[in-house]
């Protein structure tokens, strides 16, 4: 395998120097990229001498350039591997920057990416990089870590860049994880709006985050994978197909002209009620109206249509129960309602954090009574060890179409 490794500026960068060394060990070939606040902590010679090669420094290096352009150089790479991921230089990926060599060599790349953030608990925390690790998340890049514990600085959390071992592990294991190539898979995720008026609308908190993890580990593993997302959802990546719809009506249509698939995934927060007759104009409160009366009618039901199919239905159909009571014996009874194979369930109560969070709980529950309760995960460790399983659940008979 061939790696790039772009070594960010940040007091875990001593652990690049480990992780080159691991990866030739296991026969991979290496090139180095130091950004210019990387090479403030690892010197160019000590990347060098582990990595066997040439380390890369400048853009507009005309000598770097005349022996292997950086062009040439992202199109080398089998995978790319950022670590550390500094706040700044996920920042400047997520922007779009092609001001430095390693920014424009992974806008010029096509291969997969994997960024290992760095960096202090209050900088990880701030909602600033939590929205730019979203949005490299959505282009389709694999996270690792980053791990909790104490930091260079003094403070204790969330934000060293995990282990260089644990980043070999799971860089292989994933270069491996094919288990899903030559498979049509439809996934639903965020809420739907149901229209009130021109103004007003009903919905909900989904944030359509684990539903998005859940498509781009598909798509990683090798399957053809449309992403129906409700609004509001950070969907955009050039790996996915998206289709972007509002209420729930839109969303089944949506379904049903991707139809037939071999797995649906329905992780969508769908309204259960619309309002029966949606007001051409603003609702005005008038000065003695102290209560206002509105009809609800069903909206439809999407994973019991897909369910129920006579005739194109899914080989596997995934159901998601977001429940704050009874979590697992009400999801058991939403499974034999909507008749789908397995019903993913997770407790969205107050204190949890999952609306609009990182983290999940969940216990898959199977028709035949199964259930796999997983410990608390980050969203994309979900939708890691949620394809593991459905991968397993294809049999020999259920052929890719």
């Amino acid at each position: 395998m061939k790696i790039l490794l772009i070594i960010g500026g940040g007091i875990a960068a001593y652990k690049s120097l480990e992780l080159i060394r691991l990866l030739r060990e296991r026969e991979a070939e290496v090139r180095a990229v130091l950004t210019e606040a990387g090479s403030s902590f690892v010197t160019p010679l000590s990347a060098a001498a582990l990595s066997g090669g040439k380390v890369y420094r400048e853009l507009l290096d005309y000598r770097s350039e005349a022996d292997f352009s950086h062009i040439e150089l992202a199109r080398w790479a089998d995978r790319i591997v950022i670590a550390p991921a500094t706040a700044n230089l996920i920042a400047r990926i997520a922007g779009g920057h092609a001001d430095d060599l390693a920014t424009a060599l992974l806008l010029a790349s096509t291969s997969p990416i994997s960024f290992a953030p760095a960096m202090n608990v209050q900088m990880w925390l701030k909602e600033a990089t939590q929205a730019n690790v979203r949005t490299l998340r959505s282009f389709g890049y694999s996270q690792f870590g980053p791990a909790e514990g104490p930091m260079a600085c003094g403070e204790f959390g969330p934000g060293r860049m995990i282990e260089p071992k644990e980043i070999v592990r799971e860089l292989f294991a994933r270069d491996k994880r094919t288990d899903m190539a030559g498979r049509k898979a439809l996934v639903t995720c965020g809420p739907t709006r149901e229209a009130i008026d021109p103004v007003r609308f009903l919905s909900n908190r989904s944030s359509g985050k684990q539903g998005c993890a859940i498509a781009v580990e598909l798509q990683r593993r090798g399957a053809d994978v449309t992403l129906v997302a409700g609004p509001g959802v950070n969907a955009r990546s050039g790996a996915l197909k998206v289709i972007e719809v509002e209420s729930a009506r839109e969303m089944l249509d949506a379904v049903l002209a991707t139809l037939p698939c071999d797995l649906f995934v329905g992780a969508a927060a769908v309204s259960d009620w619309r309002v029966s007759k949606v007001a051409s104009g603003k609702i005005k409160k008038g000065k003695k109206q102290q209560e206002l009366v509105l009809k609800f009618v069903k909206c439809p039901d999407i994973l019991r249509t897909v369910a129920r199919l006579e005739s194109g239905r899914p080989d596997l159909v995934v159901g998601f129960a977001a429940e704050t009571d009874d979590v697992v014996e009400n999801a058991r009874r939403k499974l034999a309602a909507k008749g789908c194979d397995w019903i993913v369930a997770n407790d969205v109560g107050a204190g949890t954090g999952v609306f609009g969070g990182e983290h999940n709980t969940v216990t898959v529950i199977g028709r035949g009574g199964d259930a796999r309760s997983w410990p608390r995960m980050t969203k994309q460790e979900v939708a890691s060890a949620l394809c593991d399983f459905l991968a397993g659940e294809f049999s020999d008979e259920c052929a890719p179409n």
